[in-house]
């Protein structure tokens, strides 16, 4: 089972983000990268949990977020599989991120001040 586990998700113990967010930002990011092409299918909930020591849980919930989000797809005993809601992830975040500048720009703030209030905004989700 060991060999279906894909290198990119993993766990970082030292981190403050927590475990279920880690394993979401690893699949979305596999999905807006193309290192998880469309219908990859994802490890099982528990394989994957077992792996990472965490509880199967913490797993599906990030399936679960992702699958709300439009990135996978779970399809029942076919598995859970990146779907191309990565490419609608990545044009979410565009948007938003052009709706942000906007405000950057009429508030009158500096490049890298909007840039640590994204980066502060990251770490707190």
């Amino acid at each position: 089972m060991e060999q279906d586990i894909p290198r990119w998700l993993k766990l970082d113990p030292q981190s403050a983000v927590p475990p279920f967010e880690q394993i979401k930002q690893a699949i979305l990011a596999a999905a807006t990268t193309g290192k998880a092409a469309v219908g990859t299918r994802l490890p099982p909930v528990r394989a994957l949990a077992a792996h990472l020591g965490i509880a199967a849980n913490t797993v599906a919930r990030s399936y679960r977020e992702l699958e709300q989000a439009g990135v996978v797809e779970t399809r029942g005993r076919a598995g859970t599989v990146i779907t191309s809601g990565g490419d609608e992830a990545r044009e979410k975040v565009g948007a938003a991120a052009d709706a942000f500048a906007e405000v950057v720009r009429s508030a009158g703030l500096s490049e890298t001040d909007a840039v640590a209030i994204v980066r502060a905004a990251l770490r707190r989700a």
